[in-house]
């Protein structure tokens, strides 16, 4: 008998189906199928031939392919009893739970006592999927691996993309050609990662940023993941994510994977992006008070790093704040006996050398000033050099002999008391003092897998929110390492990278953008001369870049000049104009025709204005620029379009064109097909263009 389940939304259908009471397998994915379309032919007409040399017939790819069905390829779910034993399954439905926009699949295997269950939601407003996995066991069992729900891959595509990074370096595109055999990503450090971020896009053969069919996927788990996008020697193709394997070290009768969402797109790469972009937004961050908007950061740590004193951070903030700024965020350094990296953390009580009051003469100051104040914790690490580590050398996690990362280990967070004792110290100064933000940064890689430090993290985070729930949260890894959907249901904003580089930024943010939208990315104006790279940038690059995200200062603003401090004041100041639509904005990404131009349109989600950035961020091939053709315009509309920042036009730019003096109204029509030729520019700069329509 056949059976068979679909998930609609205005854009997409998912359609699952299975016979004989197999494990069901995805039949289609991709646009919205008619309502009277019959799934069970759908099913019938699904099924590959079979050749000579070939099996009877072909093993189904399904949502946990099993070996037992001579799947050729990389099961769903290995897993062993007690003593070892390897249990092959064999599971057969059990029932089918359906709700609007839900769908439950049960499955057991009684001759190893066994339940699985996939389950499928489709949010119809963001068109985003969200595909679980569970697994119980009647007795204690040892996983080694499951796959949430698995996605066949499409044919029609030639490529992957998927990412990769470094330190300061974050979000780099990985294009991968189709072949036969295993693309095997696997990220076994513990935190989500600079190199290995969860995510994967399909487009299909022809797709670009702003038109054509593409397939996204996003694992949203902080722990470390693998990634399987395998073709079969028949030609299918699936898709696998999990937790990294042996991440479950123990025995135990209950799994779960993380959420996989998934998002199709008949828009291009935009489609996904602004699918993933919505549903963090609304539906996975929440907000302390989404009335409230989103505030200009100060950050001091590339002021003062360790050298904390009182009357210097006092004048510090007292100019961020004659800036625009409106929280400020004291870094690394007010606790323990921390005066470098090497000693005191997990020491949470504050510093009495460098506060002999405490902290609130400079939080009472810092509040006179009109802003909010935040405070750095890194709360899962731990110094050998610490009062606590000498306490309690056995709340540390991994061997004696471990390699250390910037002088500390992990705390081990599965334990309760460890979680006791960092609740009971967090909590006592958020008790203590007016805080209204924490910094929560994580600067190591774990000594090993497991998963039970990522659900000790989540529940510290958890209880935390709960006792101080006007607190807002960044998640900070050295900068860009754990940045996911799961930490992003315990966090209100990211920290995309440790380089203030705007050039690298630029970048960074544009890929970024895939998965990400402005109200929880954090960017910084950082200093002249960059810490991370030493490169030299102007204000004017440095600002326009931060203003394409959740906008910051990170520097010692002693060091501007007039004009410095005037470029950047007048930056914030339309950025603070402009917030309110901004940050409920989708980002598209551009089709630039000069590789050197980075370029994003910004679309308000009444469309009635867009800002676009074109940063560009190398010297161009030709003379003169090529126009650059926006997106998700009304083609019968037209736009009031200003280049707002037209006087930045170098000495070399010599034309008469209209967009350097003035105002012009043009048709979407004609900003989509033809676009708008800016006025040339040198590298490390940017053009800004607002849009209204009219």
């Amino acid at each position: 008998m056949i059976q068979c389940w679909r998930l609609d939304d205005r854009r997409q259908t998912l359609v699952l189906g299975s016979h004989r009471d197999h494990l069901a397998e995805v039949i289609y994915w991709g646009p919205r199928l008619p309502d009277d379309e019959d799934l069970n032919t759908l099913f019938t007409v699904h099924a590959i031939d079979v050749t000579g040399g070939m099996l009877d017939l072909n093993p189904e790819l399904s949502v946990s392919p099993e070996a037992t069905r001579t799947f050729p390829g990389q099961p769903g779910l290995i897993v062993r009893a007690r003593d070892g034993t390897q249990l092959l399954t064999k599971f057969c439905l059990v029932k089918a739970n359906e709700e609007r926009g839900k769908l439950s699949l049960v499955y057991t295997d009684e001759n190893n006592g066994l339940t699985y269950t996939a389950r499928f939601a489709i949010n119809t407003r963001t068109h985003v999927i969200e595909a679980q996995a569970s697994l119980e066991a009647d007795q204690p069992v040892h996983l080694h691996w499951m796959s949430a729900p698995v996605i066949p891959a499409p044919q029609l595509s030639d490529e992957m993309i998927d990412f990769a990074g470094r330190w300061c370096g974050e979000f780099q595109l990985n294009r991968t050609a189709w072949s036969p055999g295993m693309r095997f990503r696997e990220n076994r450090t513990g935190r989500t990662g600079h190199e290995h971020f969860p995510g994967l896009i399909i487009p299909c053969r022809g797709a670009t940023n702003t038109q054509g069919h593409a397939y996204a996927f996003h694992y949203g788990w902080s722990g470390g993941h693998k990634m399987i996008a395998e073709e079969l020697p028949d030609g299918r193709r699936q898709i696998q994510f999990g937790h990294a394997e042996r991440m479950e070290v123990a025995p135990q009768t209950r799994f779960q994977t993380a959420p996989l969402y998934i998002t199709f797109s008949d828009d291009g790469l935009n489609g996904c992006a602004v699918a993933f972009q919505r549903h963090l937004r609304d539906e996975i961050v929440h907000m302390p008070d989404v009335a409230r908007p989103r505030p200009v950061h100060f950050n001091c740590w590339e002021a003062v790093y360790f050298d904390h004193n009182l009357p210097t951070l006092k004048e510090i903030a007292s100019r961020a704040a004659a800036l625009g700024a409106e929280r400020f965020v004291l870094d690394d350094g007010w606790f323990g006996r921390r005066d470098d990296d090497t000693r005191a953390l997990s020491d949470w009580e504050v510093d009495p050398r460098k506060y002999p009051d405490g902290l609130n003469p400079l939080i009472d100051h810092v509040h006179g000033l009109g802003m909010t104040f935040g405070l750095w914790f890194e709360p899962e690490m731990i110094n050998p050099d610490s009062d606590i580590h000498r306490a309690h050398p056995d709340w540390a996690l991994g061997g004696e002999d471990q390699i250390l990362g910037r002088n500390q280990k992990a705390l081990n967070m599965a334990l309760a008391e460890v979680q006791d004792f960092l609740f009971d110290r967090i909590a006592s100064v958020l008790r203590d003092h007016a805080i209204e933000y924490i910094k929560w940064d994580h600067n190591r890689v774990l000594p090993m897998p497991d998963a039970d430090q990522t659900r000790g993290s989540y529940a510290l985070m958890d209880r935390l929110r709960a006792e101080f729930p006007h607190v807002e949260i960044e998640s900070c890894a050295s900068g860009g390492g754990r940045i996911d959907f799961g930490i992003l249901k315990r966090t209100h904003r990211i920290w995309l990278s440790d380089s203030n580089d705007a050039l690298e930024r630029l970048k960074m943010q544009h890929n970024a953008a895939l998965f990400l939208p402005a109200a929880v990315t954090g960017s910084h104006v950082g200093p002249r001369k960059c810490h991370t790279s030493g490169r030299i940038l102007d204000m004017s690059f440095r600002a326009w870049v931060a203003a394409q995200r959740h906008m910051g200062i990170e520097m010692d603003p002693r060091e501007l000049t007039d004009d410095e401090a005037g470029t950047l004041e007048t930056v914030i100041g339309w950025w603070k104009e402009n917030r309110g639509w901004m940050m409920d904005a989708d980002i598209l990404r551009l089709e630039s025709p000069d590789p050197a131009v980075v370029a994003e349109q910004q679309l308000a989600a009444d469309h009635a204005r867009f800002v676009v950035f074109a940063g560009k961020a190398a010297t161009s091939s030709q003379i003169a620029p090529r126009p650059l053709r926006l997106t998700r315009l009304d083609p019968q509309a037209r736009y009031r379009v200003t280049l707002i920042n037209r006087d930045s036009a170098g000495s070399l730019s010599r034309g008469t064109q209209t967009l350097k003096s003035e105002s012009v109204d043009l048709s979407g029509t004609y900003l989509m097909n033809h676009g708008l030729t800016l006025p040339w520019s040198f590298p490390e700069t940017m053009w800004v263009i607002e849009g209204l329509r009219r």
